[in-house]
């Protein structure tokens, strides 16, 4: 069975194709832009350019890693699909949102969008609605462990982050498992943290006190503009932690950590990783 792997040279995609070696996939072929940046099996893939979908030939179970390029997803999806339709791919992981069927995130949409285009296409598909990742709070874990504040508008809403590498683990699990495919899964971390649950553990590790701002979205939109954020970004990232306060980034399922075998990555080792 030939497995292709979409994005392959970003974070997940990396994750995604180590986590199928690890599980003894040998035929797998990672696709990207720029397919001469990785080793193994590789060909040249772009969402955008029909020209280089031919690399779906052969291909009999795509992991369709949801495009970087927020406000683009929408037809560059639509294009994989149809593409996969033509070459005949068997099946199709997609990597969605966390409960994208009725999350109110603006990046919920594309996301129900692409959802939507699987269904339409009659091909058997697999949806795996990705929580948040343990990484997007990187920098903010490493600013907040340098200057002492952190800042959001997550209030007291529960946030179930997990490891990216987690996340590919489930990919490569579902993969390489028929018995797992054709399901929709709402994956997220074992146990949610707060704004100021972070904070605490931050300053633990750090061995500093860190303040917490509880604020607004407009406010959070303003400050991630001030760091040097595009607005356009700034308005996405506030509206997901704003909507995170509601609860949009929490899950207790538990579908992630029995796909993976194991619990999912703790709090306090995403932020051991975070300040290196």
């Amino acid at each position: 069975m030939t497995i292709a792997v979409t994005g392959a040279t970003g974070h997940l995609g990396q994750l995604t194709l180590a986590a199928l070696a690890a599980r003894g996939a040998t035929d797998v072929i990672g696709l990207a832009r720029s397919p001469e940046k990785l080793t193994g099996a590789a060909r040249r893939f772009d969402y955008s350019d029909p020209s280089s979908f031919d690399a779906l030939a052969g291909v009999d179970t795509l992991i369709l890693i949801s495009s970087s390029e927020v406000g683009q997803r929408a037809p560059q999806h639509r294009n994989v699909i149809e593409a996969a339709k033509a070459h005949g791919v068997g099946h199709i992981l997609y990597t969605s949102l966390l409960h994208a069927d009725r999350s109110k995130m603006q990046l919920a949409e594309e996301h129900v969008a692409t959802e939507s285009a699987l269904a339409a296409s009659g091909l058997s598909h697999t949806l795996l609605r990705n929580g948040w990742y343990g990484e997007n709070y990187d920098s903010a874990i490493a600013y907040a462990a340098q200057s002492g504040t952190i800042a959001g508008a997550s209030g007291a809403g529960r946030i179930a982050a997990a490891a990216r590498a987690d996340y590919a683990e489930a990919l490569a699990a579902v993969a390489l498992d028929p018995g797992l495919q054709g399901k929709t899964y709402e994956l997220a971390g074992d146990a949610g943290f707060t704004l100021d649950e972070l904070a605490a553990e931050i300053a633990a590790q750090a061995g500093r006190a860190v303040e917490v701002s509880h604020l607004a979205e407009a406010e959070y939109r303003a400050l991630l503009e001030t760091m040097g954020l595009p607005a356009p970004f700034a308005a996405i990232i506030a509206d997901s932690d704003a909507q995170a306060a509601s609860g949009a980034l929490f899950d207790d399922s538990h579908d992630l950590s029995r796909l993976i075998g194991h619990p999912t990555t703790p709090l306090t080792e995403i932020v051991r990783a975070a300040l290196g």
